[in-house]
């Protein structure tokens, strides 16, 4: 009986390492994987979801300085993938328009937004690249201020359709927190804005019909669970 219940004890003993040992490597392997598919980062965060960010770019319009403010977030796929909405506000600085007179300023404002779709290429590694593209619609107006007593009125306005390619320098800052440097290119359908009182009745637009077609720049701060 004592044999019995030794040789019992003995078997439950060698059996319990042989799981404990097997629970052991299986741990190992699993943690290995995790690590694996982790994000790397570069103050060693990791994480893996959706994010939020805020840009501000710079871009000219009709040869004057100007400046966009945008907002976009989506969900990301498989670390690879960000599907969701975005969109910008755009003017320029002020400049002289003569054709009414007095005319203290004049400058564009405007906004555009849609479906945004952002490949992103390594996203695992500290540095890497993404190519977020932006379509839909947008509007702009030409406001002046005819006379130092008086508030800006809109001269002109109009909607555009709109496609909006970038590319995008991204760096993993830390486990919920990115900074993008990139660069886009803006395409609209062509817009007609058009003086009231025209000087010139064979010619009254305002600006020609491709008046923010072009190159901006800038940075985006992008927080989420990536």
């Amino acid at each position: 009986m004592k044999k019995t219940i030794v040789s019992f004890l003995l078997l439950f003993l060698f059996g319990s390492l042989v799981v404990s040992a097997q629970e052991e490597t299986e741990g190992a392997e699993m943690k290995k994987e995790r690590d694996r598919d982790d994000v790397q980062t570069i103050f060693q965060d990791r994480t893996g979801g959706h994010y939020t960010g805020f840009s501000f770019n710079y871009v000219e319009i009709e040869d004057q300085h100007g400046m966009q403010f945008g907002l976009r977030g989506g969900w990301i796929a498989g670390h690879g993938l960000a599907v969701g909405l975005g969109g910008k506000l755009f003017f320029n600085e002020s400049k002289e328009d003569d054709h009414y007179l007095p005319v203290e300023t004049a400058n564009f404002i405007g906004g555009y937004g849609g479906l945004l779709i952002e490949p992103i290429i390594l996203p695992r590694f500290p540095v890497h690249v993404s190519f977020p593209v932006l379509a839909g619609v947008g509007g702009i107006a030409y406001t002046m201020e005819k006379d130092r007593f008086t508030d800006n009125s809109i001269e002109d306005s109009d909607f555009f359709l709109m496609i909006e390619p970038g590319v995008e320098l991204e760096f993993n800052i830390l486990k919920h927190f990115r900074i993008a440097v990139g660069a886009y290119y803006t395409l609209t359908s062509d817009i007609e804005l058009e003086y009231s009182e025209p000087l010139y009745p064979d010619n009254p637009n305002i600006a020609p019909p491709n008046v923010i077609r072009g190159f901006n720049m800038g940075i985006t701060l992008k927080l989420g669970k990536f």
